[in-house]
């Protein structure tokens, strides 16, 4: 009886009770300065610095939407961004609310070209250009901190 329940939670149950990854687009915005190369991160919405990240948007691809996201939370642009993902990470998301969970996070690399003092979400967020070091001891995914510090 033990081996029939297991046989049933295992296939048909257990499948219910684990959520899909959601989806998550990230720009990695770098420019270069007499200092070097610096990389972009705003504050999140509970003051934590990230990069610029958001949701699929219906219409573009992904690799567009985190280009409009840059925009919209850090006020810059760029001329190109590729198509594929410079890195696929496996974070959390983390809500105003508290709730952690799992966070599929494609990121694409953006060489700056445009840099606004005027944007979407000036208001709201604060923004800073540092090194790629300073950035990976700044965030607090450990799967950011990462790819920063390769970058």
């Amino acid at each position: 009886m033990t081996s029939v329940f297991c046989a049933i939670w295992s296939g048909a149950i257990r499948p219910m009770f684990r959520r899909p990854s959601i989806l998550q687009l990230a720009a990695l915005c770098h420019r270069t300065t007499s200092k070097g190369v610096e990389v972009l991160l705003v504050t999140s919405s509970n003051g934590r610095w990230i990069l610029p990240k958001g949701w699929p948007i219906d219409g573009l691809s992904e690799s567009e939407a985190a280009q409009q996201e840059a925009w919209e939370e850090g006020g810059v642009r760029a001329n190109d961004v590729a198509a594929d993902p410079i890195d696929i990470l496996q974070t959390r998301k983390t809500y105003n609310n508290g709730l952690t969970v799992p966070c599929e996070l494609q990121v694409y690399e953006l060489s700056i070209t445009e840099i606004a003092n005027d944007y979407p979400e000036a208001d709201k967020r604060d923004r800073i250009w540092v090194s790629p070091t300073r950035a990976a001891e700044m965030v607090e995914d450990p799967a950011i901190r990462t790819l920063l510090s390769k970058f």
